[in-house]
């Protein structure tokens, strides 16, 4: 088999014969990206480049960021019609997890607020 004979077997879901496939540079450009927001966490993290307080904020932008390289370079995520069920896919997967994280969030609060108040002997 020859290089110009490419088999379309091994396409990920969504992607259509007549759309190119993830080329070389593609991954580099993604791999590049992901790697400058891995140190750039690192400078923010370990440096005063940043205003003390904005340090979380600063992070935060950036592992958005690394998120957004991940799924646009690396899981092909686009904002084609034929990405649309991935799309709502997504949006639904990161609902569940932030319904997960408040309600555990809110069961604990919860928990915390009845607790009842230790005895003095049990302090010692």
């Amino acid at each position: 088999m020859d290089g110009s004979a490419r088999l379309f077997g091994d396409r990920p879901p969504g992607v259509e014969q007549q759309e190119s496939t993830a080329n070389f540079l593609s991954y580099t450009v993604g791999l590049g990206l992901a790697i400058l927001a891995t140190i750039g966490s690192f400078v923010v993290s370990q440096t005063d480049l940043l205003w003390a307080p904005g340090i979380p904020v600063g992070l935060v932008v950036l592992a958005f960021a690394q998120i957004g390289v991940h799924l646009v370079f690396f899981l092909h995520l686009g904002s084609g019609p034929d990405n649309t069920n991935n799309i709502l896919a997504l949006a639904f997967g990161v609902f569940i997890v932030f319904l997960v994280i408040g309600g555990s969030c809110w069961i604990i609060a919860n928990l915390h607020a009845n607790m009842m108040a230790m005895p003095a002997q049990m302090l010692h």
